[in-house]
């Protein structure tokens, strides 16, 4: 072989910009692209049902280009060499004096060029989203990249068939027969036959799999070389192919075998850098808005806090469900990524339990991990197939399994129109990981855990001062506080302090600084005395409760505070919801039409400890971190005390409240006065909720069945309808300067009312709101609340007098004044009520006591320290079961956002930002805002018009560009 000339890039432009004025040269090229633009529109507003599908990204767009551009490349090159042999012209190529590598790159030039021409057409669809919602930019731009590497490896396959053909429709037909099959490769078509690990490999070898990868918004190194590879082998061998036709003798030369040989370890090596690649996971990037595709800040930090190894082991069955398999390798590629990030911490394993009896038995009875059953199609039947797809997450002799119930999530656009992703997978192992190491670490010591020095301060008068039961429980206290300083190992500074001595200065002073006022053992008592706990740390104090003075209740308390100050414990979340209805079966009545919480209950207990609370006895557990009020309805004064202490204390109470609370069944739905008795307690706050209801034009879906009869036949569907009472706030409505909403894409409140904020009672705390509804929103007194319809089928609700954005959720953080503050404890009104029953009854002998009665010993805490937080949700109703249902089957989808919503609100106010930093990262969520069906129109019909005057643009330059080279021509010819 000679050596090559150097490139002539202006053969390569010649030869590409000729391509491109034959392909214009004809009116079929506009009509090529034309029904490229009306195929790819078609698909995304019709096939895929874009505004139906309610979800704002251009997934649909990409879906079926494996497929479109199978036939858009096929097109384009099935005339380009076998035209060249069947005019002749091919001889005139093969004698030129310059390689012919040049000439195939010439003419894969000019392809290229179409493609991107018609790939720009499409482009005022992501643009348009963009206007219409929150658009994700990374894995649009990602997707056209895959696009257009994909096209351009389908490109190099027609090439080099229609280098062996001089018929131009057998070059299109077999160009369309190899790209189909390196299509179906990797698609569950395949794949469903073959075991876990055989697809895998199928699904590497597949165009469509390797791009939904780029599509998903992360751009690998090993898909872009994939691409590549499949460019420059085919375009080898096209070169190759051409070369042996100057070959003017079948003898095998030097020359030829170099040739040979040098094609044959292209192959090779693009074939075993393929190979070599596929066990390289870090070297992509992550295109998406907020890296959800990537390790989190959150889970380094989790990672770090390992002192032994973790290990993470996927059982994953080589038969699966096909919706399932594809969802395999991209969770064995997060997995991995975890075992990077762990730097030796981590040990990952996958396995496949029926070829490891062994470990199968071990995860069926050490694990609890049991096969699931899917139907499931072979090469010659169907069948019921027993498979897994479990995460295994052990640390120490700790450990948490994760299921496909836990991993995945599922969109169904219609009865055999089923997406199937994974949910948020970095969240579903952190959480677990967290979980595993929490309760790891709170097996050993419990000082281990705690940073720094705390100290227990006991605020108690002298034993002469105090009733007999706290002279004992003192006792109690001494020697259980003096056991765990002795194992806090310096960690732990215990005082004993008389508020009463020294003139009462200190008496003074933690009235002043806690609000910690003399207790009493009822209302007529002339002693008081004090009985005060606190552990502190620096300026962070937290009062020990005073449950029922027993030995393991000041245990559970003090072990509780300890944890407030300590990492890595699972935190305890207080819940009050109200109680379920009365139930009636003797009248054929549940008690099942009552409001229900069990899905907020369950999405915080994966993070949390929740625990129903009672309030009756006017005090909250001392386990409690947060107190969440859920609907809470008609307060007493009890009630009421034990919310205002436990913020006294410097904790924080949610309430998701309203003056109002829907009453729904399968026929009516009613808007009903609703009392929480948190009214008046709120408006000492500086908070208040006005009675009325908000609605807005920017609002959720309601469904409603309608009955339709067809052809005799009574048929029931659901119509999703404009339902203003479901106020839809994102974009600006959300407060992107607060973690608990910085991140959320969109929350629905179901009848919520206006919060007002009263500045003065405020004072000094610090408000910050955190969600509005939008400018439009309107208010109505009205509890006439059935969803209305027009004749033409939309909604009937007009807006009435003024609009404006109206505050529905708040935070409230600083010093609070109790609502108590001054008036005796409602704990002890009891006690007058219990003289006055015994009144006239003979007196117990001198000595004796009934040891069934105890006094009630209470104080009051006038004021909180800084910690303390008042979050205020101006909502009876979008944390009910019944809405969130409601609110998912809108988008065919499980809605979590108003949950996410609540689980930000908790870790915020618990100062833990690593799970709500990746809680918001998962799929579904950045939705369409509501449209009326004239806006839906206007936006399709108006792609539609872009498309077409992207074909007249199109068409005018080349018109010009014709001009052009004609008059050059003449120039030409007149000189």
């Amino acid at each position: 072989m000679q050596p090559e000339p150097a490139p002539n890039y202006s053969l390569i432009r010649r030869i590409a910009a000729k391509e491109v004025t034959l392909f214009f040269a004809s009116p079929i090229a506009y009509l090529f692209l034309a029904t490229f633009a009306a195929v790819t529109l078609f698909v995304f507003f019709w096939g895929e049902a874009f505004f139906s599908r309610n979800i704002a990204d251009v997934r649909p767009l990409f879906e079926w280009m494996p497929v479109l551009l199978i036939f858009l490349a096929s097109t384009l090159t099935m005339r380009l060499w076998s035209e060249e042999r069947r005019t002749g012209t091919l001889e005139h190529v093969l004698t030129q004096p310059v390689p012919l590598w040049q000439f195939v790159v010439g003419k894969f030039a000019g392809c290229l060029l179409l493609l991107a021409i018609a790939l720009a057409m499409t482009l005022p669809l992501p643009i348009t989203v963009a206007l219409i919602g929150e658009l994700d930019w990374g894995p649009v731009w990602a997707g056209y990249l895959a696009t257009f590497l994909l096209g351009a490896a389908y490109l190099s396959i027609g090439l080099f068939v229609s280098a062996r053909s001089d018929n131009q429709i057998v070059s299109l037909i077999s160009a369309t027969a190899v790209c189909g099959i390196f299509y179906l490769l990797g698609t569950p078509t395949i794949t469903s036959f073959f075991g876990n690990q055989a697809g895998e490999w199928l699904r590497l070898l597949g165009t469509g799999s390797r791009f939904d990868a780029i599509t998903r918004g992360v751009i690998d190194l090993r898909d872009l070389y994939y691409y590549l590879s499949i460019i420059a082998v085919f375009l080898a061998l096209n070169t190759f192919v051409l070369e042996r036709e100057r070959w003017a003798t079948g003898q095998r030369t030097p020359h030829h075998q170099k040739w040979r040989t040098l094609t044959a370890l292209l192959l090779a090596n693009a074939l075993g850098a393929n190979l070599w690649l596929g066990q390289i996971t870090a070297l992509r990037v992550d295109a998406t808005a907020g890296n959800q595709y990537s390790i989190s800040d959150a889970t380094h930090g989790y990672l770090q806090q390992l002192q032994e190894p973790l290990l993470l082991r996927g059982y994953f069955s080589g038969k699966t469900h096909p919706l399932l398999a594809p969802l395999v390798p991209q969770l064995r590629d997060l997995i991995q990524e975890y075992e990077i990030a762990g730097r030796g911490r981590v040990r990952v394993e996958f396995i496949d339990p029926a070829a490891n009896p062994e470990l199968e038995e071990e995860a069926n009875q050490k694990f609890g991990i049991q096969p699931v059953p899917f139907q499931v199609a072979d090469r010659y039947q169907s069948a019921i197939v027993s498979s897994y797809f479990n995460v295994l997450v052990q640390y120490g002799d700790e450990h948490q399994v994760l299921g496909f119930q836990d991993l995945i999530e599922v969109k169904a656009r219609a009865e055999a129109d089923i997406d199937v992703q994974l949910r948020n997978p970095e969240h579903d192992l952190t959480r677990a990981i967290k979980k595993v190491l929490q309760t790891y670490q709170a097996g050993g010591n419990l000082f281990d855990t705690v940073q720094g020095e705390l100290v227990f301060n006991a605020y108690v008068s002298p034993a002469a001062a105090l009733p007999e039961q706290l002279v004992e429980f003192q006792q109690i206290v001494s020697r259980i506080i003096g056991e765990m300083e002795e194992n806090a190992r310096g960690r732990l500074t215990t005082h004993f302090i008389d508020p009463d001595a020294n003139g009462g200065s200190v008496g003074q002073q933690i009235a002043a600084d806690y609000g910690f006022r003399p207790m009493a053992t009822s209302l007529f008592s002339n002693e008081s005395f004090y009985f005060y706990l606190t552990l502190a740390q620096g300026d962070q104090v937290v009062q020990i409760p005073l449950d029922d003075l027993t030995e393991g209740s000041f245990e559970r308390n003090l072990e509780a505070a300890v944890k407030r100050f300590a990492t890595g414990f699972t935190k305890t979340v207080a819940l009050v919801v109200p109680a379920p209805a009365p139930s009636y079966p003797q009248y054929g009545m549940g008690g099942g039409a009552g409001p229900r919480f069990n899905q907020l209950e369950s999405f915080l207990s994966a993070d949390l400890n929740v625990q129903r609370e009672d309030l009756s006895d006017g005090q909250v557990s001392g386990a409690a971190d947060i107190l969440l009020l859920a609907s809470p309805k008609d307060l007493d004064e009890k009630q009421l005390f034990a919310v205002d202490q436990f913020l006294m204390q410097g904790g924080t109470v949610i309430a998701a409240t309203s003056p109002y609370g829907a009453s729904f069944s399968s026929r009516s739905l009613t808007l009903q006065r609703h009392n929480s008795g948190l009214a008046q307690w709120l408006a000492h706050h500086g908070l208040s909720v006005d009675e009325q209801v908000v609605l807005d034009p920017q609002s959720a879906a309601f469904p409603v069945p309608v009955t339709r009869n067809v052809g005799g036949f009574q048929l029931q569907e659901m119509r999703m309808l404009d339902y203003p009472y479901f106020v839809d706030i994102r974009s600006a409505g959300l407060n992107r300067d607060n973690a608990i909403t910085a991140d959320l894409p969109q929350v629905t409140l179901a009848w919520a009312s206006p919060i007002s904020i009263d500045s003065e009672k405020q004072g000094a705390r610090q408000v910050t709101e955190l969600f509005r509804s939008s400018d439009d929103a309107w208010l109505s007194a009205s509890t006439d609340i059935m969803p209305q319809l027009e004749g033409s089928g939309l909604s009937a609700f007009a807006p009435q007098g003024e609009r404006g954005s109206h505050l529905l959720g708040v935070v409230s953080a600083g010093r609070f004044e109790s609502y108590f503050a001054g008036k005796p404890s409602p704990l002890l009104a009891s006690e007058p009520e219990a003289d006055a029953a015994g009144e006239g009854d003979e007196a117990a002998p001198e000595g004796e006591t009934d040891g069934s009665a105890q006094s009630t010993i209470s104080g009051v805490i006038d004021r909180s320290p800084e910690s303390a937080r008042i979050i205020l949700f101006g909502s009876n109703d979008f944390l009910r079961d019944q809405i969130i249902q409601m609110t998912g089957s809108a988008g065919g989808s499980q809605y979590l956002n108003t949950l996410q919503l609540v689980a930000n609100t908790v870790d915020w106010s618990l100062e833990d930002a690593g799970l709500l930093s990746i809680r918001s990262r998962g799929h579904f969520n950045r939705t369409l805002p509501p449209m009326e069906q004239n806006t839906q129109m206007f936006w399709e019909y108006l792609n539609y018009a872009l498309a077409a005057l992207a074909l007249g643009l199109v068409a005018l330059v080349q018109h010009r560009r014709k001009k052009s080279i004609e008059r050059n021509y003449l120039q030409l010819l007149a000189n």
